[in-house]
Parts: C-alpha cells; structure tokens; sequence
C-alpha cells in the first residue's frame, strides 16, 4: 500500500475532473489516487469508469457535504498521510514528497499546506490558503499573501517553511491518526472554515502545521460556493462564530463573543451598503442560527477542553482594524 492517498471529493464536478485529474495523475506517482463522490448527478462518474477504471471510487449515496464526506473516506483508509485535495487544482511536478518527507522529519506536525497560486493568474496567491493561514486574537483568518480580498502577487517573499495556525482545506496534507484522533471535520460545518476548526483542535493536542513552499499548486477557487453568493457569507460568519465559542479559552471568550457580533453587525452594514443587503441578512442569519446552536457547540467545546489542558494563541493583530482603518494591504505590514 503507497504510503500516501490523494483523496479528491468530487460533487457535481465532471468538467473539472476532466481538466484537472490529469495533472493528479501525471504528477502523483508515489501516491494512490482516491475519488471520493457525493451522490453526483453529473456526469463524473461515468467520465471516471470511462478514463480511469483503475482509480479507487468511494461512492456516498447522499451529498455529505466538504466535512462529511472527508470523514467518510479518510474512515475507510490507513494511508500515514491523507492529501485532501479540492478537484479544481492543477498541481505540479514534485508536489508531494518536499511535504511528506518534512513530515517523515517531524512527526509533531499534524497537517502541512503547499503554496497556493491563483490559477487564473498564476502570479498572485490564490484566497483559499495563499502561502499558510493564520487567525488574528478576535477569530478573524487570513494568509500569508491574503489579507481579506486583497491578494499578494508571488515574487518569492513567502518561499520560507513557515509554522502556521491553519492548512487550507483546498489542499491539506495531514496525518492520518491525528486526523482521526482529532474526531475529523466538524460535519455541523458542512462546509468553510471546517478546516480552520479542525487546525485548532490540532494545536490544542500539541500538534504543530506547516506550510512548505517547495510544493506548488494552482487553484481555481469557487468551485463550490463563489463570493457572490450570501450562502457563502452566511456559512463563513456562521462557522467563525461556531470555532471561536468551541476552541478559544473560557476567560478570553466572555468578552470576545459580544466584541466578536458587534464586529459582525457592522460586517454586514458594510456589505448592505457596498454590496448587497442579501448579504447582510446572511450575517444576521448566521447569528441567529449560531445561537440556536449553542447548546450542541456547548458539548462540543466541553469535550475539546475536558480532553486537553493545553493552551495555544493566535496573533495579537486585530486583522479588521488593521486592514480597514490602518489601510495595510500586505501580511508584511501587519
């Protein structure tokens, strides 16, 4: 058995199966490549038995979702490493192994990211992971090469191996026995930030992530849930709230969970007065419905502490007040 799995979920994705899983196949030799399907009614899986009989297929019978359906498949293999890799990625030659030997090396290290390039211009990082993610000291992510929207161009300023907070979700290399020892992705996510989530649980178990630059890949992004659309808004307000209230310390989240819905409510003035005001119900919606959920996070966030004694923080920036007031636009300048 290959020490390493690719393991692709694929919903609804055939055409990017076909643009990308060549560049999978091509450059992923020491590793078996694994499809994992979330009841697609595309064509994918008949363009898959067609081109590639010989790749693994899980097949789910209803749509897991990005958290449910990882939990499924990684359930179902012993590989030492797991590569959760978005379909709509063309990765590059050598891609895997300056990752997977760095974490032969230091077994410490849970999960590991790649560089992240945009693969509509494939000079500037991609949002979903950029060069390795961090959290600032109110929950808020961001990268190295990303602050909110604002993308880096790529001249070579992130080319270090860096410890990070956060491995993208688009493509994370991560250990397998820590992934379950973890309990895998919060399915209550479904999907985004489900990786941030997961990452703290990480450090609270002593674990240490990465991101090694030396693996490259390009990304599409949105494949799933583009900006435009308020789910994604919602989705991504709701989840923040939901890890902030599971993972951050008890005195600590007394006076940032208020700090954290008034930061929010002026998120969504923001978005009503310069985008849409759909999206500014989102955010409201997501506050809404991360209360009505605060009695199942309760448990959730009593099992994570009752099961670690240690404590981790995140950057002291307030990445908001940073980017918004103080107009800085680079991680550098943060």
């Amino acid at each position: 058995m290959a020490k390493t799995a690719v393991v692709i979920l694929n919903y609804n994705g055939a055409q990017y199966l076909e643009q990308f899983l060549p560049s999978v196949v091509q450059y992923s030799d020491t590793a078996e490549i694994i499809i994992a399907d979330n009841a697609s009614t595309d064509q994918s899986l008949a363009f898959l038995k067609d081109n590639y009989p010989d790749l693994r297929l899980i097949v789910f019978e209803e749509n897991l979702g990005y958290t449910g359906g990882y939990n499924e498949a990684l359930q179902q293999l012993d590989h030492d490493y797991c590569i959760l890799l978005n379909s709509d990625i063309e990765v590059t030659p050598n891609w895997i192994e300056p990752i997977t030997n760095f974490m032969d090396e230091h077994p410490e290290v849970a999960a590991c990211q790649p560089k992240i390039l945009d693969y509509q211009d494939k000079t500037k990082f991609e949002y979903a992971g950029a060069a390795g993610g961090f959290i600032d000291f109110m929950g808020y992510p961001y990268c190295r090469g990303r602050l909110f929207d604002t993308l880096e161009s790529d001249l070579g300023q992130y080319d270090d191996i860096t410890e990070i907070t956060w491995a993208t979700g688009a493509c994370m290399f991560v250990r397998t026995s820590d992934f379950k020892a973890a309990g895998g992705f919060d399915v209550d996510f479904f999907a985004h930030m489900e990786e941030i989530d997961l990452c703290w649980r990480f450090r609270l178990m002593g674990k240490a992530l990465y991101c090694i630059p030396a693996s490259k890949i390009y990304h599409v992004g949105g494949g799933t849930l583009n900006k435009l659309n308020p789910r994604k808004t919602y989705l991504n307000f709701r989840n923040n709230l939901s890890l902030l209230f599971k993972n951050e310390s008890g005195t600590a989240l007394l006076w940032k969970l208020p700090f954290k819905f008034v930061l929010d409510w002026a998120a969504a003035l923001k978005f009503g007065l310069d985008q849409s005001w759909d999206h500014a119900w989102a955010v409201l919606r997501a506050q809404f419905d991360f209360m009505r959920r605060l009695l199942s996070n309760w448990k959730k966030r009593r099992k994570i502490h009752f099961q670690t004694t240690k404590k981790v923080s995140n950057t002291k920036v307030l990445l908001p007040f940073q980017y918004f007031i103080k107009d800085k636009r680079t991680f550098d300048q943060l």
